[in-house]
């Protein structure tokens, strides 16, 4: 028998793909589905992971890891991805997502590498690493830890190289990068209570970790102040002004008291001036108001918006930093960036 000598290398990614198409076909899947499941992937159940891995073994086919590792070394793509959350209904082109896409993709143009921006679904955060299970990009970031902070934690122990913009949070494997939200909402708090403020409304959905901390330092201002918390004056509201606008307009015509609104966005606290204002409450004479991001846009409200600034313009130089380390291998502990007061028109009586 004649001894076939191996093909040349510019064969064997042909024959690689073709083969993975034969596992594909055979067990009914598609090829991404496959390709996923030979690398361990949690978005592919442990049953169809078995059954394309015996399958992978009969035909004699293993993944080229040494090819797929110097793949991810020269990829110069980082996957952004922005998780939507059917109870908020946040939006893409919420500023805040329009600022930090911004200042990413600065930090990433400067260093020489392309974004790849998605969506997943917030329920199935795991699809955050599609990207990288795929060999697509080097690297993930994710916007927001939403309510899915295990499945974060996963990720990050299977080996995904993942940094979150979000709050650093107990029992945490992965890094994140975010603003100092308690200190964010003890300063509104403190503001609004120097203002002479006495009854301070809440807005904001403390089931997001962000949101918990600013709420935090909201009744640590409270307190220190020799203020009780009331509950009727803490809405839990998602970020969604269509919500806000309906949860105010409730407490108003319920006759509840109230002086003042710390919201924890400033698209929902120009939400909030737009309700006081139609049921006939000046801002800042009758109620003062305060946001949080300091979006462009906070300067230009009506009145101008006194808001808690997130440092959106570092942000993105310091989780490519991190990112980049990650990738390097570094262990790279949670940053917490300084946060600070803009004092606008709104809150000053």
């Amino acid at each position: 028998m004649t001894h076939q000598p191996d093909p040349p290398p510019a064969e064997r990614p042909e024959r690689q793909r073709l083969q993975m198409a034969d596992i594909a076909r055979i067990a009914g899947v598609s090829v991404a589905t496959v390709s996923r499941a030979l690398n361990g992937s949690a978005e592919v159940s442990a049953a169809t992971r078995q059954r394309i891995s015996e399958l992978a073994r009969s035909l004699n086919y293993t993944i080229n890891v040494g090819a797929k590792n110097l793949r991810l070394r020269h990829n110069k793509t980082v996957s952004v991805v922005i998780p939507y959350d059917r109870r908020s209904r946040q939006h893409v082109s919420d500023p805040f997502f329009l600022a930090m896409l911004g200042s990413l993709a600065d930090a990433l143009t400067d260093r020489g590498f392309d974004m790849l921006v998605s969506r997943v679904d917030a329920d199935r955060l795991e699809l955050a690493a599609q990207a990288w299970d795929t060999g697509t990009a080097m690297g993930v970031v994710l916007i927001g830890q939403w309510h899915r902070h295990e499945q974060i934690n996963q990720m990050a122990e299977r080996g995904v190289p993942l940094v979150v913009w979000g709050a650093q949070i107990p029992v945490q494997r992965y890094c994140s990068v975010g603003g100092d939200n308690a200190t964010g909402g003890a300063l509104a708090t403190q503001h609004l209570l120097e203002q002479g403020c006495q009854r301070i409304v809440f807005m904001g959905d403390p089931d997001l970790p962000e949101v918990a901390q600013r709420l935090r330092g909201h009744r640590q201002a409270l307190a220190e102040a020799e203020r009780e918390t009331e509950p009727t004056l803490e809405l839990h509201t998602p970020f969604d002004a269509n919500q806000a606008r309906a949860d105010l307009s409730r407490l108003i015509e319920s006759g509840t008291g109230f002086d003042a609104v710390f919201a924890c966005s400033d698209v929902l606290a120009m939400a909030v001036v737009q309700v006081l204002r139609a049921h006939g409450k000046e801002v800042p004479r009758d109620v003062a108001v305060v946001g949080y991001d300091d979006i462009e846009w906070a300067s230009h409200a009506y009145p101008p918006l006194t808001t808690v600034r997130q440092p959106v313009s570092v942000a993105g130089i310091e989780i490519v930093d991190a990112l980049l380390a990650i990738v390097a291998g570094e262990v790279v502990p949670p940053r917490t960036l300084p946060v600070e007061l803009v004092v606008r028109r709104s809150s000053l009586r």
